[in-house]
């Protein structure tokens, strides 16, 4: 779809309309599925265009698809038209993001281009698009949402990289809260999913026992719906008692 006519298929100058980043699969189409199940006409972004376009048709309601890397500053350009052709944005979600070098390696050897790919593709992209769709957020007293992991708080072996680039973005996160009190800028773990990412982290191992991103959407969903205070958050600790239990996270 070109990017100029994107948003012609955002419909509705009253709908609220929400940016997920990185909605092609696992956790980022999971949670556009769910806005769009809240009333949430959608723009999506994914490098892959077919995956994306499958995304897309498969969840029901207003969806503009706009293939293209988030770290690309026409593509980021693109995404603003298409909120500014829509008329609002009331929520932006920084879901897409990078594990980075996979098999994970220690720091002492992490090569230091794919390092600065983790945190273009982790901080400066999801930083460079919430600047450019601030304007839009704060006249509908909107929120940022961006997707973080335990690896920003914990020190586990091998995830230096991707720890690294996320706590970098919590920190970003924490500050653009105390900056913008008149948007809700949430950073949020969702735990460990079975997803694509997830198991580049461990190539060749069973992750099945994991959660699918699914099971998360609710406490995604409860954070936009109730308008939580900035912060970060866990998932686990936004579903009810019974719900984090299925999915096997530790609160």
């Amino acid at each position: 779809m070109c990017p100029d006519l994107a948003a012609a298929s955002v419909s509705g100058m009253n709908k609220r309309i929400a940016l997920v980043t990185g909605a092609s699969r696992g956790l980022g189409r999971a949670l556009a599925a769910g806005l769009a199940r809240e009333g949430y006409d959608l723009i999506l972004d994914a490098r892959n265009a077919d995956d994306l376009n499958a995304a897309a048709d498969q969840i029901q309601g207003a969806v503009t698809a706009i293939p293209g890397d988030v770290t690309d500053p026409a593509h980021r350009a693109a995404l603003l038209r298409a909120a500014q052709a829509a008329g609002r944005l009331d929520l932006l979600v920084n879901n897409a993001g990078t594990l980075g070098a996979s098999p994970l390696p220690a720091l002492a050897d992490y090569p230091v281009d794919e390092l600065r790919t983790a945190f273009e593709v982790n901080v400066i992209a999801p930083i460079a698009l919430t600047q450019l769709l601030l304007p839009l957020l704060r006249t509908s007293g909107g929120a940022v949402l961006n997707i973080t992991s335990d690896a920003a708080v914990e020190a586990y072996a091998g995830w230096g990289g991707y720890g690294a680039a996320k706590a970098a973005l919590e920190q970003a996160s924490n500050v653009l809260a105390a900056e913008e009190l008149a948007v809700r800028v949430w950073w949020t773990d969702p735990g460990d999913l079975r997803t694509d990412m997830h198991q580049q982290a461990f190539p060749g191992e069973d992750i099945s026992d994991r959660p699918w991103p699914d099971t998360v959407v609710p406490a995604f969903t409860r954070l936009v719906a109730e308008r939580l205070p900035s912060g970060r958050y866990r998932a686990a600790h936004l579903l009810p008692p019974a719900a984090a239990g299925q999915t096997g996270m530790v609160s």
